[in-house]
């Protein structure tokens, strides 16, 4: 077992040649690549012959395809009215999901809303067992959700936050994104030692097993002092933005763990996964890694 690596969404370098998502598979496993997260992040805009059709295509070239639902969702928003939209934001992308055969879908937990920590956790656990039992009873027992760490410091979903949402279900799956732990902590969250100290945490909270497979995001992240993340950067932009993916790599070698990597850089999301893989194997090879065009080692 392996990390996998791929990109969120369509790059630009894609894009400048294809016109329909349909042919990101075959690019993605050509470019050297092994996943694939399809955006519905502005809403879920995709009907069931275009979701199937992808998700053939995904089988035929090999890749493995996960999903980002509506960035809008907030499980932490104690109204009524904004839990039932967001359970059919999720279901919505759980349909789209199943009918490509992508096995997880990404999700926000949301806003603190000027309440504490804890009062915005608390509604969020009790939002996601309603959210679990209606995709049940839909039949999505098999996706498996996965809240993301975020990046702003006024939003719930720090690590711990979001490890301790994960715990209500083994079917969950955290979305480990570095770019965003990298900002929430003004950029004290990189390095080996914070790695190895957030990965700890993971296996320590979920298992082994489970911390072992963890899905992530990673891009370097421009932040500011008082809110956090401001925007995705890339690998190649001068400025010195972290987080460090050289250490991760490392750290993830060392364990022989096999997370799934969905690169978010601004554009560059596919040479930039692509630089990530190069850099990772080499750790496994003892090589040194092969740089990707239009990238640079982070």
């Amino acid at each position: 077992m392996r990390a996998k690596f791929g990109p969120a969404g369509n790059c630009d370098s894609f894009s400048r040649v294809h016109k329909s998502s349909l042919a990101a598979p075959g690019w993605i496993a050509d470019f050297g690549l092994d996943c694939y997260e399809y955006q519905c992040g502005k809403g879920v805009h995709v009907g069931k012959e275009t979701a199937v059709k992808l998700g053939e295509n995904a089988r035929a070239a090999g890749i493995s395809l996960s999903l980002h639902a509506p960035y809008f969702i907030n499980l932490a928003n104690p109204d009524p009215d904004s839990l039932l939209k967001a359970i059919g934001y999720i279901t919505a992308g759980c349909q789209v999901a199943d009918w490509m055969g992508a096995g997880r879908v990404v999700i926000h937990s949301g806003a603190l809303m000027g309440r504490t920590r804890r009062e915005a956790l608390d509604t969020a656990q009790k939002s996601l067992r309603e959210v679990i039992a209606v995709c049940d009873g839909q039949g999505f027992s098999h996706i498996a959700l996965c809240p993301e760490t975020m990046g702003k410091i006024n939003q719930l979903g720090d690590l711990d936050e979001v490890l301790e949402l994960c715990a209500l279900d083994e079917r969950l799956v955290p979305c480990l994104d570095f770019g965003h732990l990298y900002a929430r902590s003004l950029g004290a969250d990189d390095g080996e030692g914070a790695f190895c100290r957030m990965l700890d945490r993971v296996a320590e909270v979920l298992g082994q097993d489970r911390a072992g497979t963890f899905h992530s995001h990673f891009s370097h992240i421009e932040f500011t002092p008082k809110g956090g993340e401001k925007c995705h950067r890339t690998f190649s932009d001068d400025g010195g933005y972290g987080p460090d993916w050289a250490p991760l790599a490392a750290e993830i070698a060392r364990r022989g763990w096999s997370p799934t990597f969905i690169c978010e850089s601004a554009g560059t999301q596919a040479e930039d996964a692509l630089t990530m893989k190069r850099s990772y194997e080499a750790l496994l090879q003892g090589t040194q890694p092969q740089q990707s065009q239009g990238s640079k080692i982070s």
